[in-house]
């Protein structure tokens, strides 16, 4: 819906035009008034509120103009050249701001006063939910993620914050589950990208609401979790707003966040920020009563989610390099571990965090390994749902610090950086992993210059090759493993506690992703 409020005291109209069946006023605006139109470009589902709410608000030298965009739309304008720019975003959720932001809208704030809410929730066909008990019981989304006959869709959560909420609301479906990692990939697993569809889907409050009062649609159920944030539709000015245009977002916002706003939020199936659906208190199909929700996650938050997303939906073809010189026996502080079998607990872990169908391989390195070589194989190239079976977790679990041995960090990742480089493939997530807690002590390997030289010469930014160096513990030099990643376009990420390992592996590849 477009609405545009219109002052006709300071308007001349000057001629009439007729196109293609279309009426199209051409008009000249007294360059003062013109100077206080707002435009406001809003999540569909809170436009119509912002256009009942703006035509109440015309006075001399002030209007608006609410544009209806999602996410996408919204930040591609922003980013074209030319054109009208808007003063106000009303997005549909503070997660789009920050989406907004990583994607280089600088003049996107952070955040911005929240106008509406809608909790985010599983919309289930009613039969289904009927087969699950309902409405005898309050379903919950664990109930709904393990039904067997279930077919669960998914907006895709790298574009639409319901998407990305329901991501967060996934893991808390998890819990403390012995294998947090391998479960909630198995979670994720079970949704197919689609915004319908199936039987059942994450959607917002709203649109359920909407969908349910359509004159012959089949009702849907909304389930609903703490665990997943609302939709906070952000008020969020942006750069570039005249005196007149600030005292006219002034007012708007004013009146959204009054009283005004609540009649209009209501009609739309929206809730006033932490209060009850207002008009549905008798509809079976939706709580109305008041929603606990979890808190927006940070940005990094955010990125460890998506890149856990990515993983399950995109393949890849992965080395991991598994440092085994004799500093790794070093005993962890504060466990009864020692670096080396943190370090493959992690690259277990990870392996969950791929689809089974990503192609991976995991070396091991150390001074003098194989003979004259600094590196062997301990898995081959192979699936990871190869990788997952008893053998070879049993294979990978038996790893061990070799007494004594040096890290032959150069050799090992040109050497296997030129494998990884002969096999690159396209449409898929090529990187090298290394994990080390030290730095290059091979002396009779190749020197620091020539490996450098060596790298830069395997680099091609037309076929990306990342590769992300995970330094564990003290003896980690970062500086080294930066000078090393960056040739590459990847990262280094060092944690000095080892029992963070974990962390750090989720974040590193995060910020791969998020590129």
């Amino acid at each position: 819906m477009r609405a545009r409020s219109r002052l006709l005291a300071p308007l001349a109209v000057s001629v009439l035009l007729v196109l293609g069946g279309s009426v199209w006023a051409a008009a000249t605006l007294e360059s003062r008034c013109a100077k206080g139109h707002v435009l406001v470009s809003a999540s569909p589902d809170v436009a119509p509120v912002l256009s009942q709410v703006a035509q109440g608000l015309s006075a001399s030298c002030r209007s608006y103009e609410i544009r209806p965009r999602d996410t996408a739309q919204a930040v591609a304008e922003f980013g074209a050249p030319g054109g009208e720019r808007a003063q106000v975003w009303v997005p549909d959720s503070t997660i789009a701001l920050q989406r907004a932001r990583q994607l280089g809208a600088t003049d996107v704030p952070e955040s911005g006063p929240s106008v509406a809410s809608s909790p985010v929730v599983l919309a289930v066909a009613e039969g289904t939910a009927r087969g699950l008990g309902w409405p005898e019981r309050t379903l919950t989304w664990t109930d709904v993620v393990g039904a067997p006959g279930a077919v669960l869709t998914t907006p895709d959560p790298a574009r639409d914050p319901v998407g990305t909420s329901a991501l967060v609301g996934l893991r808390d479906v998890v819990g403390s589950a012995p294998d947090p990692a391998g479960a909630f990939a198995a979670v994720l697993r079970r949704f197919a990208v689609g915004g319908g569809g199936g039987t059942a889907y994450p959607a917002s409050e709203s649109s359920v609401v909407q969908h349910n009062a359509a004159s012959g649609a089949s009702p849907l159920v909304a389930v609903y979790s703490a665990g997943a944030p609302a939709l906070d539709y952000p008020f969020a000015r942006l750069s570039g707003a005249g005196a007149e245009q600030s005292a006219a977002i002034d007012v708007l916002q004013q009146a959204v966040l009054g009283s005004a706003g609540t009649a209009a939020l209501a009609r739309a199936g929206l809730r006033v920020p932490g209060q009850a659906l207002a008009g549905h208190a008798d509809d079976p199909h939706v709580q109305a009563a008041g929603q606990r929700s979890a808190p927006v996650p940070s940005g990094a938050d955010l990125k460890v989610l998506l890149t856990q997303w990515a993983g399950v939906n995109l393949d890849a073809r992965v080395e991991v390099l598994l440092d085994v010189s004799g500093s790794m026996e070093a005993r962890v502080q504060g466990t009864n571990l020692n670096r080396m079998q943190v370090t493959v607990a992690a690259a277990e872990q990870a392996l969950h965090l791929f689809r089974p169908s990503t192609q991976l391989r995991i070396w091991e390195f150390a001074t003098r390994l194989d003979g004259a070589k600094d590196y062997r194989e301990v898995l081959p190239l192979a699936p990871v749902a190869q990788h997952l079976t008893p053998d070879d977790l049993a294979k990978l679990t038996a790893v061990r610090a070799v007494p004594k041995a040096g890290t032959g960090l150069y050799d090992t990742v040109l050497d296997l950086y030129g494998v990884a480089r002969r096999d690159w493939q396209p449409g898929v997530l090529n990187v090298v992993i290394v994990m080390t807690d030290g730095r290059n002590e091979d002396t009779s390997g190749i020197s620091r210059e020539a490996f450098l030289a060596g790298l830069t010469r395997l680099a091609d930014p037309a076929h990306p090759l990342p590769v992300i160096a995970i330094g564990i513990g003290a003896d980690a030099d970062e500086s080294e493993l930066s000078a090393i990643t960056a040739i590459t376009g990847g990262g280094a990420y060092v944690t000095r506690d080892p029992t963070k390992i974990g962390d750090v592996f989720y974040g590193a590849l995060a910020q791969l992703v998020a590129r």
